[in-house]
């Protein structure tokens, strides 16, 4: 039987009753949002104590490695349990094979043990892709103008090697390459950094959304083609749940849909039929839209960030990686 053939007719059944005031709209609510739903995505550059602003993304900047531990202190104060980071390259480092990605000592990896030494409290996720190192700007290792799958899922081992020595809690595949979780999960167990979390990318989309962080991370300018040979088309939804489920059975253990807000509907489906820990990546563009907005007065900038990240966790998401992480976390412990 449905619910609507239970409810009483009007007036009997004034559904506006349960909305009158604050406390009692508050007892009804059927979904929360909290810091502790938040990853918090840091750009981080080389240099000594300071802050680069990335211009298509406002209120963002890339940090020098030696600020990371004053900003994962304040996640920690403010109750957002992980960070994730993200490099922005040397140009002379980027190379056709990627080999900056596997140095032991690389800026990701230096920042990995910054945090660790001095907030060792907060979860640090990586991003296990090739973009970053690659002269190409692509995730995986560019032969004869086509991505190699295999040599680039070698690649992506030696990355996440590195930084699990380094000290990371969370691997986040974000390349689309097959098969690499099985082989990432597989190096874990082997190194003894069976601890280690992986946090796929399982539904990656090859969205239109991504520039502002290919701005940010310096791959704008050196992207060879597009990455519609790896990342799934967005009209398919089926193949996501097919990536969803080899994911999860070679090793992974949360799944990520990226783009978020334009992909609300497989965020639900992904949670809906696996049941697993699900989260959404509310990527650059989408940030940088409701910025914009907001800067513009078209739109009430804090009401508008909180109400789309309500929407994730109300479509079933286990948490969101968004660049609003501090500032909503500071509007919800107040």
């Amino acid at each position: 039987m449905s619910y609507f053939q239970v409810q009483a007719p009007f007036p009997a059944n004034r559904p506006r009753r349960l909305r009158a005031t604050p406390a009692i709209r508050n007892m009804v609510r059927e979904t929360s949002l909290s810091p502790t739903d938040f990853i918090w995505p840091v750009f981080v550059m080389d240099g000594t104590d300071n802050a680069q602003a990335v211009s298509s993304m406002p209120g963002i900047y890339r940090h020098t490695v030696d600020r990371l531990s004053g900003l994962a202190q304040q996640a920690l104060e403010l109750g957002i349990p992980s960070m994730c980071i993200f490099p922005f390259i040397d140009p002379s480092l980027k190379t056709q094979e990627c080999e900056e990605s596997w140095n032991a000592d690389n800026l990701c990896n230096r920042a990995i043990r910054a945090i660790k030494a001095k907030v060792p409290e907060i979860a640090v996720m990586t991003d296990v892709a090739l973009d970053p190192y690659n002269i190409n700007g692509h995730d995986g290792i560019l032969r004869d103008g086509r991505v190699i799958n295999d040599e680039s899922v070698e690649a992506l081992v030696r990355m996440g090697a590195a930084q699990a020595n380094a000290g990371a809690d969370i691997l986040g595949p974000s390349d689309m390459m097959d098969g690499r979780i099985g082989a990432l999960r597989g190096m874990l167990e082997s190194s003894g950094h069976e601890n280690v979390s992986i946090l796929s990318y399982s539904a990656k989309y090859a969205s239109a959304f991504y520039g502002p962080f290919r701005d940010a991370v310096g791959a704008s300018g050196v992207l060879v083609s597009n990455k519609e040979t790896y990342q799934i088309d967005p009209s398919n939804g089926e193949e996501a749940m097919r990536m969803i489920a080899r994911d999860l059975s070679e090793g992974a253990d949360m799944v990520m849909v990226k783009p978020g807000m334009a992909y609300i509907d497989i965020c639900h489906r992904v949670k809906t039929e696996f049941k697993a820990p699900t989260f959404a990546y509310q990527v650059s563009g989408e940030y940088a839209m409701l910025q914009a907005a907001a800067k513009n007065g078209w739109l009430d900038g804090p009401k508008v960030m909180l109400e789309s990240l309500l929407a994730f966790k109300r479509a079933g998401c286990d948490g969101v990686v968004t660049y609003f992480a501090p500032e909503a976390a500071k509007i919800l412990n107040s």
